[in-house]
């Protein structure tokens, strides 16, 4: 059987504590679209219903994680995949389905217990049209590149490398070695479509499951914005902005109201058919601004 692979990381859920910080940060800084709902609120990037969904809760980190699969055939390719590989899994019931705005998707776990959901059919609501929280230069960088990318924890890399690969499809390797903190490290980077990676995981330091999630827009101005307001509203910002070498994306992080970080980016490049690898993160800039963010 050929390997069946998910397709972009189409949504996320949060528990986060302080909706109205997250407000501020989501729709005035980051020009997200805010909608109040039952469970706390979802944040729209473009006509999707929901991109990040904001559930009310004292965790303040990564919920779930949701990866496409292109219809219905391929979701009954990936529930053989997955039985194969001997991965357990449920499938969501009409009543969850329905929560998602999706119309079918898997429950399972990664190797570090984190909730994956492998769906197809999400709510597409054009005739809402997506309504920036703040004046936009552009737009976000979505559609068949998903939502954008995420770190997450890992408790041994070969057991998630192993996972995302042969479980979900991905591809990709090892693109950096470097030093941080004083540690030498090699952060595993997979992909699932044109986006450089969709999930990479392998860097210390955070005692989360999210490390940080990025989310790329189509024009530079939009970053300066952005970095501008979260100065200006004195937002706990991470790294100034800077350039980096794998997928040569220029951003700035700053920290959630959750603890975990946001990455703001625009201008990154492919994934690559063939693999590569750097020895410094960046090519400029990405200086530390605060430290003690780090924990």
């Amino acid at each position: 059987m050929d390997r069946i692979g998910v397709t972009e990381l189409g949504y996320i859920g949060l528990d986060v504590g302080d909706l109205g910080a997250w407000r501020a940060l989501a729709s005035d800084i980051l020009g997200m679209e805010f909608v109040e709902d039952a469970v706390g609120a979802r944040l729209r990037m473009d006509y999707w219903h929901q991109r990040i969904v904001l559930h009310q809760g004292a965790a303040d980190d990564l919920r779930y994680a949701g990866f496409r699969v292109s219809g219905p055939e391929t979701f009954w390719g990936m529930q053989r995949q997955l039985k194969e590989l001997g991965v357990k899994f449920e499938v969501a019931s009409p009543a969850e389905t329905e929560a998602r705005h999706v119309l079918e998707f898997l429950k399972l776990e990664d190797p570090t217990g984190l909730p994956v959901e492998i769906f197809h059919g999400p709510q597409v609501d054009y005739h809402a049209p997506f309504r920036p929280g703040r004046g936009m230069h552009g737009k976000f960088r979505v559609g068949a590149q998903g939502l954008g990318h995420m770190i997450i924890g890992e408790k041994g890399i070969a057991a998630s490398e192993r996972f995302y690969r042969e479980a979900l499809g991905m591809r990709g390797s090892v693109d950096a070695r470097f030093e941080l903190g004083g540690q030498s490290i090699a952060p595993m980077f997979l992909h699932c479509n044109e986006r450089q990676h969709t999930i990479a995981f392998g860097i210390p330091g955070s005692s989360k499951r999210l490390q940080h999630f990025m989310v790329e827009v189509d024009t530079l101005n939009d970053v300066g914005q952005a970095y501008e307001l979260a100065r200006e509203r004195k937002a706990p910002i991470l790294m100034d902005l800077g350039c980096h070498q794998n997928d040569q994306m220029v951003s700035f992080y700053m920290q959630t109201p959750s603890g975990f970080f946001c990455e703001y980016g625009w201008g990154g490049r492919p994934s690559l058919a063939q693999s590569e690898y750097n020895v410094r993160g960046d090519v400029w800039g990405h200086n530390i601004v605060d430290p003690s963010l780090l924990g």
